[in-house]
Formats: structure tokens, sequence, C-alpha cells
């Protein structure tokens, strides 16, 4: 807090000087002596020196907060949530990409056992998911936390899962045991980064939380992709699969490393202020600067909670297609899988939001609530209205023309995943508030779609379509109730 020097001649190198508050203070007290000036000059001067300590201060805060408001400006969320969504596209590509090069350079039993191989890492894998929803929002309500030891014990977890396979890899599965080991360390290296980009999503480092998704995308899917493609046969495709794999924790160590960068340091918080400065202004005393300084991390419970809301999700949303499978003839059911197309694509489309708005939802904003769940809802109907008219080329471009016939179903496809969508925007929010079973309604919705369809509803390709459809819109409903408030950060 710096004002100019009023004494000195105009034009001169004192005139063009700014005074701080140390150096006014005396200059005015000097000015007591002058009798002229008293009244004005001298009150001030007393009331300067005895405030000095909170002048300083305010001063002081004043220039922090210019300077995190500049320095600290974060990216435009925009930019980070087009950076998201364009990793996440690539990462269901490269997902894509693996069951197709596989069907042409594998026989009819490798190209079995190479789905059953991305079967149990997909499943065994959920905890990674749970992980990185975890830390997350642990991260965004405790700035700096430590996340090491709960990610490292849930890998092992999983990859001991994995290897728990082996006795039964032949007998049951018709997989060679030599593809197990490598099968568990490939697991447990991509379920490790859900740490890093847990800490990147709470820190709101959106940016580069698309850098991370990408390197996970390359780490796990490239080097499998790569001996594929080049002949390597079931087995060794696994092993380069898992020699790129485990280059995934080291990437992405160094990715989450802190820089000098102000866009790196700072998180997009309400406030604008940078992540460790939001911890450090803290009142001292308070449970989160305690928790903080005892070095509390993430517990293990959180990440069983996340886990379990994370394959719930998944669960009910493929419940109707794997229902579909059990109780239709083979046409009907592929008939059926070619409009699920639709809802994975209505479910997944506006996903970004809720990976964006995440942080916020930890830290208790309701407003972020709204206009997630606002956003989330218009791309859905957005959906649902295109499929209405649109209905016969999307199932044409999702399965061929074979199935243009059917295009008068899409839009109950596309509703069920709009409702779905809608349904993991709060059941996040529950996660992010710190509710104990965030996965309840989910799992409720699930058992009553199974109960629907296997004795209530018609077994037919529309039965279970509608059963589909009230499942998502019960399960919508039962979140929406069970909606609790987040506790503040």
């Amino acid at each position: 807090m710096r004002i100019a020097a009023p004494s000195s001649p105009a034009g001169s190198p004192a005139a063009n000087r700014a005074l701080s508050v140390d150096e006014m203070v005396p200059a005015m007290v000097g000015n007591l002596s002058r009798p002229a000036r008293f009244s004005a000059t001298g009150w001030t001067a007393k009331f300067l020196v005895s405030n000095l300590h909170r002048i300083r201060a305010a001063g002081s805060e004043v220039a922090m907060a210019q300077a995190g408001a500049i320095q600290a400006r974060p990216p435009r969320v925009g930019v980070a949530g087009a950076a998201v969504a364009v990793a996440g596209a690539a990462a269901n590509a490269m997902a894509y990409l693996v069951p197709v090069v596989g069907a042409r350079q594998l026989s009819a039993a490798d190209l079995g056992a190479l789905a059953t191989v991305s079967a149990i890492a997909a499943i065994v894998g959920v905890p990674g998911l749970g992980l990185q929803l975890a830390v997350a929002v642990h991260r965004a309500r405790h700035p700096g936390a430590a996340t090491g030891r709960v990610a490292w014990l849930t890998a092992a977890a999983c990859a001991a899962a994995v290897v728990a396979l082996t006795p039964v890899a032949d007998a049951l599965l018709h997989l060679p045991p030599a593809a197990i080991a490598p099968l568990a360390l490939y697991t447990g290296a991509f379920v490790t980064s859900g740490r890093w980009l847990g800490e990147l999503q709470g820190d709101e480092r959106f940016v580069r939380l698309a850098v991370g998704m990408a390197v996970l995308t390359a780490g796990r899917y490239g080097g499998l992709v790569a001996g594929l493609a080049l002949g390597a046969g079931l087995t060794g495709s696994i092993l380069a699969g898992t020699a790129t794999a485990l280059l995934i924790p080291p990437a992405l160590a160094l990715l989450t490393r802190p820089t000098d960068r102000p866009t790196d340091r700072a998180a997009a918080r309400p406030d604008g202020c940078p992540a460790d400065r939001a911890a450090a202004d803290r009142p001292a005393g308070s449970a989160t600067t305690d928790r903080a300084a005892r070095g509390g991390g993430v517990r293990a419970r959180q990440v069983v909670t996340a886990s379990s809301a994370t394959l719930a999700m998944l669960a009910v949303s493929y419940a109707d297609l794997l229902l579909a499978r059990h109780l239709l003839p083979a046409a009907s059911s592929g008939a059926y899988a070619v409009g699920t197309v639709l809802t994975k694509g209505a479910i997944w489309a506006p996903q970004v939001v809720t990976v964006i708005a995440l942080p916020r939802l930890a830290r208790g904003s309701r407003r972020t609530l709204v206009l997630a769940t606002a956003l989330v809802a218009a791309s859905g109907a957005l959906l649902v209205a295109a499929s209405a008219v649109a209905g016969a080329l999307a199932f044409r471009l999702a399965g061929g023309p074979d199935y243009a016939s059917l295009g008068r179903h899409a839009p109950v496809f596309a509703l069920t995943g709009a409702l779905y969508a809608l349904v993991f925007v709060l059941v996040n929010a529950q996660v992010a508030a710190g509710a104990r079973w965030p996965s309840a309604p989910l799992w409720t919705a699930g058992a009553a779609l199974f109960v629907t369809a296997e004795w209530l509803a018609p077994h037919t390709l529309t039965g279970i379509m509608w059963s589909a459809a009230a499942t998502a819109a019960l399960a919508l409903a039962l979140s929406a109730l069970t909606l609790r408030r987040p506790p503040p950060p």
C-alpha cells in the first residue's frame, strides 16, 4: 500500500517515488510539531500509528488477492471441458480398436480369450475408477492430502484378485495360465492411475487431467493393439500391453508434479484462489487444518464407497442388455444390442459435465449441482429429440441398414440413457457429499428391473426396452429423494 510523496517538488525524482506505510507514518508524525496542520495531519498520524499493524495486514491481503487474481487465473472451463471430452472420446475409440484388430488377427478361440481377458480387466479394474472418484472428492476438500498409500493398496488388491484366477484360468475360462501374471500387472498398473487422475481432477487441473487420460489410454491399449496388429498372438499381445501399461504410473506421477506455472498451481475454486492458498487461509484449529497437520489422506472406506457407486452405475446401465441376451431370441437380442448403442451414447455424451463439476460438488456448491443437472438434462432432451426425428438413421449408423426399421424405438433407448445420465450426476453428488450408501438407489432399481423383466413384462424387445426406461426413471426418483447436502469443506 503506497502513496506518492507529497512534499517533493514537481518533476523531481522524489516526486515520482512512492512512500510505503512505514515511511509515510513517521513523516506524518513529524508534522505534529506544526500547529497549522495538527487538526488534520496530526490526528491522521496518530490513527495510523495506533493501527499500523492492521494497515500493513490489509495491504498485504490486497496485494495477495490481486496477485492471486492475476497470476492464478485458471484455464477457461470451456477449454478444459473440451480437452477432457476429446480425451474421453479417444479412450473409447482405442478400447473399440482392441476387438476390431483382434478379430482380424486371432483365431476364433483366441478372440474369445481376448474378450475374456478384456472383461476381467474391466471388472477387476472398477476400483480404479472408484479410486479416482474418492481421491478427487478428498483433494477438492483437503488440497494436498496424501493419496499414495490407499492407491497402492487398491492396485495390489486388484492384482491379487486376478492372480487368484490362476487355478481356474484354464479349466473354466480357457485362458493360458501364462497370461495371468502379466494380466495382473496390467490391471494393477492402470488401477493405480486413478490416484493421479483423481489428484488432477480434485485440484481442478483439467487440461492436465485430459493429458493424463490420454497417457492412460495409450498405456492401457497402445501396446495391446500394437501387439495384435503385428501378429504377436494372444499371449504376446498381453505382454506388449503389460509393458506399456507399466509406463503409466511413472508418466502420470511426472505429470502431476507441481510446477511454477500459475495455471498449474491454481484451482478453479469459487473464490478464484489457488488450492494451496485456500488450505492455508483456513482458520487454525479447524478440522481440515488438523487433519492436514496429521497427514490424513484418503481412507479405504472412501474408495470402497466410490467403487460401489461406480460398479452400480455400470451394472444397472448394462443390466437390460444382459437380460435381453438371456430372455430374447438371438435375432431380437442382436437388435436390442444395437438399440443400447443409443442408450450408451446418451449416458456418456454429457459425462464431461460431471467430471468438471465434481470438485465443486465436493465443496458443497448447490449452484454447481443445479447447473450440472440442467446441462445434462438439456443434452438428454436434445438427443431424444434428434432420435425422434432421425431414429432410422441412428439405427442404421449403429448397426447397419438391416436395423433401420427399428428407428421408431430410438427415442425410448435415448430416453433411457438420458435418465441414467441424470442419475449419474446425482450419484456423484452423493459420493461428493460423503453419503454412506450412494449406490443404494441403483441397486434397488437394478433389482426391480430383474423382477420386472423376468416375471412381469413380456419377453419381447419392446417389453425389455420399456422396462429399462421405467427402471431409469425409478433410479432417478430414488436418487433425487436420497440426495443430501454436502458437509462444509
